[in-house]
Formats: structure tokens, sequence, C-alpha cells
């Protein structure tokens, strides 16, 4: 005679946030142990690339965390990556020597027209 097993569930549907395991405990009853999601490690917000030096986390877990462990001690450290951060200041960099180029030439017209007015 087959005994048919039933087990006690929080949440009856099988979704991601309800998976479980059985297990056997040492009294000798099978349980369920409900799983957790997998941890994953946060992605640049530009590129999409893992973000080194950070600790792979769930949300709760990562908010009970110490600093270092959810930053990287640099100018938008922990949500952009190295490459993304390095682009930025090159292309800040350019556009300001863009501005002052255009001054310059702007300025040096109107010196060449004051000339050829006199």
């Amino acid at each position: 005679m087959v005994q048919r097993l039933t087990f006690r569930r929080r949440l009856s549907y099988n979704s991601r946030s309800n998976r479980r395991r059985m297990v056997r405990t040492p009294g000798g009853k099978l349980v369920y142990q409900y799983l957790k999601k997998p941890k994953r490690v946060p992605r640049c917000g530009q590129c999409k690339e893992k973000l080194r030096g950070i600790t792979p986390a769930r949300p709760m877990e990562r908010s009970r965390m110490s600093r270092r462990k959810k930053t990287v001690t640099r100018a938008y450290g922990g949500v952009l990556c190295h490459q993304c951060v390095k682009q930025r200041i090159l292309r800040a960099f350019l556009i300001e020597e863009q501005k002052i180029v255009v001054k310059v030439t702007k300025a040096s017209g109107v010196n060449i027209k004051k000339q050829i007015k006199k």
C-alpha cells in the first residue's frame, strides 16, 4: 500500500519566489525547505557589464551590508564601470576644449574684422 504524503505549503503557486526543496529532517519527517533567489552582481548603468568589486547579494541583504561591500571608491562607483567613467571624463574634457576653441576663433574673427575696417 502506497501512502500519499501531503506537505503544507505557505503559498500554493509555483512561482519563482516560491521555490522549495524536500528535505528529510533528523527526526525522519519530510519537510519543504524554501529556497532563496540567486544573488546577482549589479551591472553598469550604461554598458550593462557586471561591476567588479561589489559583493553579489539580494536587495534586502545588500541594505544590511557595509558600505565598502556595496560600492567602489571612485566617481560613480557602484553605478558605472571604470571604462564608462573614463569615457565620460574624456568626453567632458573634449567638450570643454571645443568650447574654448570656438571662443578663440570667434575672438580672432572679430579682431580680423576690426583690422580690415581700419
